[in-house]
């Protein structure tokens, strides 16, 4: 019997981002979707960016956890189109960079807020941070070094 696709996107919510473990890879929005293709389950993974170093390890990270739940024949389909997008980030997925200390994009500009203290006074140090989809930032008020998940 085939679990149902629910459960499916159930199990992939426990699978964290291997750059940020803190976040799924369901709430980080990368996976675009899953069916059934007869008996095999096929699922769709949009990499953050083209050249992602980590793309290799989440789809092995997806499929290794979907083996440890029984699933046999799986297939993970890397979707390039449409291009991911920040605004695929669940609420959820947000809420957890902010508690982690990584302040989440917003449609203009850098963060609103120090992930450590709320401060609005923040300034960028550089475009480029712990990873290529984050930049580093600082408060000015608690001189706390962040990052930032770039808006793309």
């Amino acid at each position: 019997m085939k679990p149902d696709v629910a459960d499916i996107w159930a199990w992939l919510d426990d699978v964290p981002d291997p750059e940020i473990p803190v976040i799924s890879v369901v709430d980080l929005g990368i996976v675009r979707d899953v069916c059934w293709d007869g008996d095999t389950l096929e699922v769709a993974v949009t990499p953050t960016y083209s050249g992602c170093p980590a793309t290799r390890v989440i789809s092995t990270d997806i499929e290794t956890a979907l083996r440890d739940k029984g699933m046999s024949d799986v297939r993970i389909k890397t979707q390039i189109s449409p291009a991911w997008t920040t605004d695929w980030l669940t609420e959820k997925g947000r809420a957890k960079l902010r508690d982690y200390g990584i302040a989440p994009p917003r449609a203009a500009g850098g963060p609103d807020a120090c992930p450590q203290c709320g401060s609005a006074d923040v300034t960028l140090v550089s475009q480029f941070g712990s990873t290529p989809c984050k930049a580093h930032w600082r408060c000015k008020s608690c001189l706390e070094p962040f990052d930032y998940f770039k808006c793309i």
